[in-house]
């Protein structure tokens, strides 16, 4: 997913970028999540990150949660299976997906967000001040 043009309401609007991040050997922990869904979850999980695109922080309720330190999550179920892929922001409407699980318990386990922190401060490394990977 990329920047696309959205036409609503008589203007031009753009989206947020959507990034999947990676890791240092091209490992991507959010793409190997949405590959290992069922299809019906995969596909609510595709159609929620494509709102996440159109509406950024826009999104929230039953779709996105902030969770701690500009660490969110964005929420899919399908049946009795509930999901999760944590997120941040970045700038110039960037939007930086780092992992994925399966939610087993009531709470968000403290490693995924943990995980989460880490990938982004990986992340933030490989950039420089103008937004560009080093």
């Amino acid at each position: 997913m990329g920047k696309l043009p959205y036409y609503g309401g008589g203007k031009m609007k753009e989206t947020f970028e959507i990034v999947y991040f990676e890791k240092d050997d091209s490992d991507c922990p959010v793409e190997n999540f949405l590959h290992s869904l069922n299809k019906k979850m995969a596909a609510k999980a595709y159609r929620v990150i494509a709102m996440l695109s159109e509406y950024g922080n826009g999104v929230a309720g039953i779709y996105s949660k902030h969770l701690d330190d500009g660490i969110f999550e964005l929420r899919i179920k399908e049946g009795s299976n509930i999901g999760r892929v944590m997120y941040f922001f970045y700038y110039n409407k960037t939007i930086v997906l780092t992992n994925g699980f399966i939610k087993k318990t009531q709470k968000t386990p403290k490693r995924e967000l943990e995980t989460a922190k880490k990938y982004r401060a990986i992340f933030l490394e490989r950039m420089d001040k103008n937004g560009k990977e080093i």
